[in-house]
């Protein structure tokens, strides 16, 4: 089904104004998130951000001293100056002259400590945010590993990379304007108005109410605009969601030549991004017009009133043009507080979809006091397991017990539970009811690194890292020598198609091994196997990716990498179960029959003679087989 432009979005009722901005912008009305950014929200993305700043927060308490510190000095510049005025429109005589030089001296120094505040602030401030920045990306990716196969199941691998990268760009945001903007508005408009209110509190007042007028209108629509930039924010994730999704089946698209369908579903969820990008930058510049009026407004009132004091008498020079510099500071100041407003809302929903997801409990969780899985021997036992995936019994009431070294084959059509239960085991899920066990101990009661160092598995279709085959190979066991992994290589049969490389066991393998055949991607894996040795190995249709040749090589390594092993086998070509001991059919999530391979055949109305006639009969008999039938 195609990923429509809309996913995770509802259209809900536009209020009176929301209709008045789309009518004025000419835009057709956009859908939106039906939750807002709530104080809650804000406060979980805050908490989590303190997190990594507690280590700093000593350098970050004397970056924000010198930021204010600097701001101190910018805006006692003006009055310094009104000051120079005064005593320069005041006569000639010898001491207003030293008064004049002193002035100088007291304006450079203050300068000079504005200008000495900022270099440091900004210098502090590189060294320890790009600290930062790796530490948010550094504990928002181990969290994020830490979720469950279901959960990455039902999400865009694209959107979390972005939502990863936007977590930490947010905190980078935040910072930014609280250090540079936030701070310095605070510190400028307080000391501005405790100097007006000195010096004449009518000019005090007329500011003070254009300050109120502006903020509020600010604020005001910076918060009805936040809705407009967290669906944005949702958008732009799925939009790289889609773009990821669409890349990683590039040969799909190819094969089925639906590169216009692919094109058409990329299109609409990038013109509807476009749309919520236009509507942003619209909706700003409306902002921007109207505090464009009001900071003429107040300048003409300053003015007026300037005018009305002078002509008493009340206004000088230096005050005339001081209040003229505050004006048009607070004015610089205030024209980016709406930018400031927007982008602090703006920070706070892009880091809101990675806040969520961090704090989303693990629906796979270790328990506090759990134990280490030591020398574990590798007998499995299912008690009374249930369990359930999107409101369907997919395992019904399995009770089973594996020894220890004994081989065992899973089988049954598409559906039955096969793999389901191996997850089970690997405890990609939790079962709803009943316990598993190693070694009668519940693996919920163990440590999960312990419990799948005790397990291995090779996969039907293997992914690896677009890293060296050497260290695909390593994944297995991460402190093996390079010796080691040669070694486990070439009882995989690795090394016949790794030697014929240029850079051999160096070579990259690409994004998910695509360089790789099949095959030769299933024998890294088996060589992954080989070199983690666990007691418990799992093998999900091992060699199915494996031409004749290849297969016969690697059936041999397998059953040396089986000694000794508990083994499961998920097998489809039942011609390659045949020497297991026992082979398992399940129908439904339930245990059906359970025997050898001859034992089950002498059901004739058993499913599992069902299944074996079935493939005796729709496919040729391969070397095994014939091999098989000579020994009998």
């Amino acid at each position: 089904m195609a990923t429509n432009a809309t996913d995770n979005l509802n259209i809900v009722k536009h209020k009176r104004f929301d209709k008045f901005m789309f009518w004025l912008l000419r835009i057709k009305p956009l859908p939106i998130h039906s939750r807002k950014l709530e104080r809650a929200g804000v406060k979980v993305v805050l908490k989590l951000y303190a997190k990594s700043l507690s280590e700093f927060s000593g350098i970050i308490s004397f970056s924000i001293f010198m930021a204010i510190l600097a701001s101190l000095a910018n805006v006692t510049v003006p009055y310094i100056f009104k000051q120079f005025l005064d005593i320069l429109g005041s006569g000639q005589s010898p001491t207003q002259i030293t008064s004049l030089h002193n002035t100088i001296w007291l304006f450079f120094g203050v300068a000079f400590l504005g200008w000495a505040g900022w270099r440091v602030c900004y210098m502090i401030n590189s060294y320890f945010s790009s600290r930062v920045l790796a530490l948010l990306r550094q504990r928002a990716f181990s969290y994020l590993l830490g979720h469950s196969h279901e959960f990455f199941a039902n999400t865009f691998a694209g959107a979390l990379v972005q939502k990863v990268n936007r977590f930490a760009q947010s905190y980078d945001a935040l910072a930014d304007r609280i250090l540079y903007d936030i701070i310095p508005i605070i510190v400028q408009v307080s000391f501005i108005l405790y100097i007006l209110t000195k010096e004449r509190p009518a000019l005090a007042l007329v500011i003070l109410i254009w300050l109120f007028v502006f903020i509020i209108w600010n604020y005001s629509f910076a918060t009805w605009k936040l809705k407009y930039d967290a669906s944005r924010a949702a958008q732009d994730s799925l939009s790289s969601g889609s773009l990821a999704d669409s890349i990683s089946n590039n040969q799909t698209i190819e094969l089925y030549k639906s590169q216009k369908i692919e094109e058409k579903i990329y299109s609409d969820v990038t013109n509807l991004q476009a749309l919520y990008t236009r509507f942003s930058w619209q909706s700003a510049s409306v902002i921007d017009g109207i505090q464009a009026l009001l900071i003429v407004l107040v300048e003409v009132a300053v003015l007026y009133v300037g005018v009305d004091l002078w002509s008493k008498g009340l206004m000088s020079i230096g005050l005339f043009v001081l209040v003229q510099t505050y004006v048009l500071q607070l004015a610089e100041r205030l024209w980016s507080f709406s930018r400031v407003v927007r982008d602090l809302y703006e920070a706070f929903a892009n880091a809101k979809e990675m806040a969520e997801i961090m704090t989303l409990p693990h629906s796979i969780q270790e328990k506090k006091n759990a134990k280490v899985l030591k020398n574990a021997e590798g007998e499995v036992t299912f008690h009374d397991t249930t369990f359930s995936f999107n409101g369907k019994n997919v395992i019904n009431h399995i009770n089973l017990t594996i020894k220890k070294g004994e081989k065992v084959a899973l089988v049954g059509v598409s559906g039955a539970g096969k793999s389901t239960l191996i997850k089970l085991l690997f405890r990609q899920y939790d079962p709803d009811s009943g316990m598993i066990c190693i070694d009668g101990q519940n693996i919920k009661d163990i440590t999960l690194e312990s419990l799948r160092n005790a397990l291995s598995l090779v996969p039907q279709d293997p992914a690896l890292f677009h890293r060296s085959l050497l260290e695909n190979i390593r994944y297995g066991k991460q402190d093996a020598t390079d010796e080691e992994a040669r070694a486990s290589a070439i009882l995989a049969h690795c090394d016949d198609f790794i030697s014929e490389l240029p850079l051999g066991y160096e070579t990259l393998v690409g994004e998910r091994g695509v360089k790789l055949s099949g095959g030769e991607r299933q024998r890294v894996a088996i060589a992954r196997a080989f070199l983690r040795n666990s007691p418990i190995l799992v093998l999900d249709e091992a060699t199915s990716s494996l031409d004749s040749h290849s297969e016969e090589k690697v059936q041999d390594s397998l059953m040396k990498l089986m000694e000794n092993k508990t083994t499961i086998v998920i097998a489809h070509r039942l011609s390659t179960i045949r020497r297991v001991d026992r082979i398992l059919v399940l129908k439904d999530g339930a245990i059906v029959e359970d025997g050898t391979h001859d034992e089950l055949l002498e059901n004739k109305e058993g499913l599992y003679a069902k299944l074996w006639d079935i493939q005796q009969g729709g496919f040729l008999k391969d070397e095994e087989d014939e091999e098989i039938e000579n020994e009998k």
